[in-house]
C-alpha cells in the first residue's frame, strides 16, 4: 500500500531528517562539543513554539513552509545530538580517562564460549587506584582463556585495568571489527587468563533480563533431552529463541547462500507467525463489547512473553514493537498506515539508542517489511491467476521477490553475494519453519510428557533435517550464488534509486521516474566497467598482515599467485586473504608454497629470489652465507619472514635493496633488534605485525 499523500504518513517524512543527523553524527565526529548545538536546538524550538503561539496574528498560513524548514532543522539536530550524547568516549567518568590498577566490571551479556576463549562485554562500574575506588563509566569487551568457568550475566569481577583499543583492520577489504564494535559503542578490550580475575558478586543484572536468559537456557537444555541431532538442536535453538552459540558454519552458510539467513533470525515472520495464531485463536473475542481491547492486551503480552524468551533480542525487541503498534492501531482506529507504524517504531527505537541505525539486522528487517508494504502489492498486481491456489502461490512468490529486490543492494553491499534461487528456497521453507515454530513452541510450553514430548520432538527434528538436506542441496546446484559482489557506498545508493523509480513507475506510470531509473542504469553500469577496467589494468604485490603466518599477493590483471603457508580453506586465509583477492576483481588464483619455484610469463620464483614483471623481491627465511656476494644482488625488496635472526649487516654485505619487509611470523624480541639496527643506519623498513599491510604497485 502506498500513501497517497504525505499527510497519511507524517512519521515516514519526519523521521528522514532525524535519521540524516544521526548518519551525518555518525559519519563525521562523535566527540563534537555538544553545547553550541543544544543551544541551536533550543533557540530553533524556541522560534518555533513563538510562531505557533502567534500563527493567526501573523498570518503564517501564507507561509507554511516555514514550519517544515524549523521542524526539518529541530528533528536533524535531535538525530545529531543523540548520537553525541549516546558516544560513551564523551563521559567524563569514562575508565579510560582515569588512571587505575584495577576494575570492576559488571558482565551484561551472556557470555559465549568459542575455540576456548569465553567472550563478553561488561560495564565499568569503578576504577581502583592505589586502593582508592572511583564511580566510572563505559563498556569493555573481554575474553578470558578458561573452558570451565562458570560466569553468567549480572556478575560482577575486579580485574586487572589491562586494556588495549581495538585494532583496526590490517588488510585491504578485511572485515572492520573496529567498527563494528564502535558502532556498538565498545572501544576497548581486554584479555584475562584464570587466576586473573576475582569474583565480587553474582546476580547484579537486571531481574528480568537474568531471567530471561536463564529461561532461554533452560528451554535449550529442555530440546537436547528429546532431540538427538546437534545440528538440529542449533537451528530449533536459533529459530525458535535466537540462541545462536551452537551453530555450525556449514549449516550457517547453507543458509546464506541459498538466501534463507533470515529465518536463523528471530525477528518480524517469527514474531508474525505467533501474531497469525493468535489473531486466529482469538478472533471470537471481537463479538464481546471489550472484547477487542482484551484480545490486543492477550495478543501483545503473549508477543512480549515471547521476546522474554529469547533474551530480549533486538531483533526480536524490534519485530515486538512494530507488531504491538499495529496491533494497537487496529484495536483503536477504522484506519492505520502500516508505513506511519513502521516510521513511529523506528522512530522510538532510534530515540532509545541511535546506534540502531548501523546495525545490519536493523537496516535489514525495517528494508524488508517496507518492501512488502509498499513493493509486494505492485509484484503481486504483475500477473492474475483464476486458480485459488495458483493465486496463492504467486501471492507467497510476490512476498519473497519484494522483500529480496529491496534487501538485495543492502546484503550485496556487507556480504558480496547474491542467491540466484532465492525464489525455491524461501517457498521451501515457508511450511518448515511454520511447522517448526509451532511444534517447538507447543514442546517447549508443554510439561515433559513422554510419549507427547517424544513425538512433537520427532516432527520438530526432521522437519529441521529436512529443511537442512534441502538447502544443502540448493547450495550445491550450479551457478547456486553469484559472488565477489563488491558495491562502492554510490553503486549500492544508486542500485536503491534504480528500484524505488522503477517500482514507483510501475505503481504511478509517469515518465520521468522511468527516466530517472534509466540514468541510473546507465551510471551503475559505468561504474562498474571503470572499476572492473582498473582492475585488469592494475598489477602490484600485496604484503598482508598475518599473526603467525605469511601471505605475500603478486597480481596481475584478474591473476594472482599468492605465495602462502596456508590452504585456501584454513579461516585466516577465508577472513584476511580472499575479501583482498575478490575485491580486487581476481578470476583467477594459484596458491604457491614457500619452498616452491614458478615460471610462468609475468613472474619466475627460484628459491628465495622472486621476479614479477620487473620488480625483484628476495624471501628471506634464514642466514644468508657469511661471505658477501660481489657484486651485491641489486633487487627492490627484502622480505624477512620465520625468525631468521640475521644481523642487517650481513643482509647489507649481499643486497644492494631499496626496502625491507619484516612480517609478523617473526618474534618480538628479533623484530626490535632490527629496528633499533635499521634506524641507526637509516635503512627503510616496513614491519608488518600489528601494523596496516604494504601494497606496492609493479610495472
Amino acid at each position: 500500500m502506498i500513501a497517497n499523500h504525505k499527510g497519511e504518513i507524517p512519521f515516514l517524512v519526519l523521521l528522514f531528517p532525524f535519521i540524516l543527523g544521526i548518519s551525518l553524527a555518525i559519519n563525521l565526529s562523535q566527540t563534537t562539543n555538544i553545547n553550541g548545538l543544544v543551544i541551536s536546538f533550543f533557540f530553533i524550538s524556541l522560534i518555533f513554539i513563538t510562531l505557533n503561539l502567534t500563527y493567526a496574528k501573523l498570518k503564517l498560513y501564507k507561509f507554511r513552509w516555514i514550519g517544515g524548514i524549523l521542524i526539518t532543522f529541530i528533528l536533524f539536530l535531535s538525530g545529531y545530538i543523540s548520537v553525541i550524547k549516546n558516544n560513551e568516549l564523551n563521559n567524563k567518568r569514562h575508565f579510560s580517562k582515569a588512571q587505575a590498577q584495577y576494575l570492576v566490571v559488571k558482565i551484561n551479556n551472556e557470555p559465549v564460549l568459542k575455540n576456548g576463549w569465553l567472550r563478553f562485554t561488561a560495564d565499568v562500574e569503578e576504577t581502583v587506584n592505589n586502593g582508592k575506588k572511583s564511580p566510572s563509566a563505559g563498556t569493555l569487551l573481554l575474553s578470558l582463556k578458561d573452558n570451565t568457568s562458570d560466569l553468567t550475566y549480572g556478575d560482577e569481577l575486579l580485574i586487572p585495568a589491562k586494556y588495549n583499543t581495538v585494532n583496526q583492520p590490517f588488510n585491504p577489504a578485511e572485515f572492520n571489527y573496529k567498527k563494528y564494535l564502535a558502532n556498538q559503542n565498545i572501544y576497548y578490550q581486554g584479555f584475562l587468563f584464570p587466576k586473573q580475575y576475582e569474583l565480587l558478586a553474582t546476580g547484579k543484572g537486571n531481574a528480568i533480563i537474568s531471567y530471561s536468559l536463564q529461561l532461554r537456557h533452560n528451554l535449550v537444555e529442555k530440546l537436547k533431552l528429546n532431540m538427538r541431532d546437534t545440528n538440529a538442536i542449533a537451528v530449533a535453538s536459533t529459530l525458535i529463541l535466537g540462541y545462536k552459540a551452537d551453530l555450525s558454519n556449514d549449516v550457517l552458510q547453507a543458509y546464506s547462500k541459498t538466501g534463507t539467513v533470515h529465518v536463523l533470525s528471530v525477528s518480524g515472520a517469527h514474531v508474525a507467525v505467533i501474531y497469525i495464531l493468535l489473531a486466529f485463536t482469538l478472533s471470537f473475542l471481537n463479538r464481546f463489547k471489550y472484547g477487542r481491547l482484551l484480545k490486543a492486551i492477550i495478543i501483545i503480552s503473549i508477543i512480549w512473553y515471547y521476546s522474554l524468551l529469547s533474551g530480549f533480542s533486538p531483533a526480536v525487541c524490534r519485530a515486538a514493537v512494530m507488531i504491538s503498534m499495529v496491533v494497537i492501531g487496529k484495536t483503536y482506529s477504522r484506519y492505520i498506515n502500516t508505513l506511519n507504524i513502521l516510521a513511529i517504531s523506528a522512530f522510538g527505537l532510534l530515540l532509545y539508542n541511535p546506534l540502531y541505525i548501523v546495525d545490519v539486522g536493523f537496516q535489514l528487517s525495517y528494508l524488508a517489511v517496507f518492501g512488502l508494504i509498499v513493493f509486494q502489492p505492485v509484484v503481486y498486481n504483475w500477473l492474475k491467476f483464476k486458480n485459488k491456489w495458483i493465486d496463492k502461490l504467486w501471492m507467497a512468490c510476490s512476498v519473497s521477490i519484494a522483500a529480496q529486490v529491496i534487501t538485495f543492494p543492502l546484503s550485496a553491499f556487507y556480504f558480496h553475494q547474491f542467491p540466484v534461487y532465492f525464489l525455491a528456497s524461501n517457498l521451501f521453507i515457508i511450511i518448515p519453519t511454520i511447522i517448526i515454530m509451532y511444534s517447538g513452541i507447543c514442546y517447549l510450553l508443554l510439561p515433559q510428557i513422554t510419549f507427547v514430548s517424544k513425538a512433537i520432538a520427532f516432527v520438530l527434528e526432521n522437519s529441521i533435517l529436512l529443511m537442512n538436506k534441502f538447502l544443502t542441496w540448493i547450495e550445491h546446484l550450479p551457478f547456486a550464488s553469484i559472488s565477489k559482489i563488491w558495491l562502492t557506498t554510490a553503486e549500492y545508493l544508486l542500485l536503491y534509486a534504480i528500484i524505488i523509480s522503477l517500482f514507483y513507475f510501475f505503481y504511478d506510470k509517469k515518465s520521468w521516474l522511468l527516466k530517472v531509473s534509466l540514468v541510473c542504469t546507465l551510471l551503475f553500469g559505468i561504474s562498474i566497467s571503470l572499476k572492473r577496467m582498473n582492475a585488469s589494468a592494475s598489477n602490484n604485490i600485496a604484503w598482508l598482515t598475518l599473526n603467525k603466518h605469511k601471505a605475500v599477493i603478486f597480481k596481475k590483471g584478474n591473476a594472482a599467485i599468492v605465495l602462502t603457508d596456508l590452504q585456501d580453506t584454513d579461516k585466516t586465509y577465508r577472513y584476511s586473504i580472499q575479501p583482498y583477492l575478490d575485491s580486487c576483481q581476481v578470476s583467477n588464483t594459484r596458491l604457491l608454497r614457500l619452498n616452491q619455484n614458478i615460471k610462468i610469463p609475468w613472474m619466475a620464483k627460484k628459491d628465495g629470489l622472486v621476479q614479477f614483471l620487473n620488480t625483484k623481491m628476495f624471501l628471506l627465511n634464514g642466514q644468508p652465507a657469511d661471505e658477501s656476494l660481489t657484486p651485491k644482488l641489486k633487487i627492490d625488496y627484502i622480505y624477512l619472514t620465520g625468525n631468521p635472526h640475521t644481523s642487517l649487516t650481513a643482509i647489507n654485505n649481499n643486497f644492494d635493496y631499496k626496502l625491507l619487509i619484516v612480517d609478523g611470523s617473526n618474534s618480538d624480541n628479533y623484530i626490535g633488534k632490527l629496528k633499533e639496527e635499521t634506524e641507526n643506519k637509516k635503512v627503510k623498513y616496513k614491519i608488518l605485525k600489528r601494523n596496516i599491510s604494504l601494497i606496492a604497485v609493479s610495472n
